[in-house]
């Protein structure tokens, strides 16, 4: 069985699979919070510089800015988690573990809502999960972000 949430490779959607941008945070006391795009941008910012290869080429470099994953968790849930699920409005997903939402060599997983000072349009993901560790072929990357699930 596959799991959506360590993908092996998985096909691009072209066509963004609905409207509607909110995100629900589901935390480990079941509590859950739907968050508006206008919330993510009250929260502390950050930017990067940000290029990657996949196998339709090198993209990039991009000036991203959104709120890092570690900084939402630490506004809804500052206690201890085992890790961070996120999955997308097209059940493509990704699985973050405590210790990659630091960064260290890399920058940190960011919700990316601007790239190169423009929002992003719904086609291109209106909030994305941008994983700057990512080394297989963008396999991390989450567009079209609608569910974030604390894991304790």
């Amino acid at each position: 069985m596959n799991d959506p949430l360590q993908p092996h490779s998985h096909d691009n959607n072209v066509k963004p699979p609905h409207a509607d941008p909110a995100i629900m945070l589901i935390l480990p006391t079941l509590e859950l919070h739907t968050l508006t795009l206008a919330d993510l941008r009250e929260l502390p910012r950050t930017q990067f510089a940000y290029s990657y290869t996949t196998d339709h080429g090198q993209h990039g470099p991009y000036q991203l800015e959104g709120v890092t994953l570690a900084d939402l968790l630490g506004q809804y849930w500052p206690g201890p988690f085992t890790s961070v699920e996120v999955m997308s409005a097209d059940q493509f997903g990704n699985r973050l573990f405590p210790d990659e939402l630091m960064g260290g060599k890399y920058d940190p997983p960011l919700l990316c809502d601007m790239s190169d000072g423009e929002s992003l349009t719904r086609e291109n993901g209106l909030v994305r999960l941008v994983v700057p560790s990512e080394t297989d072929n963008a396999l991390r990357q989450v567009k079209w972000v609608a569910t974030i699930r604390v894991v304790r």
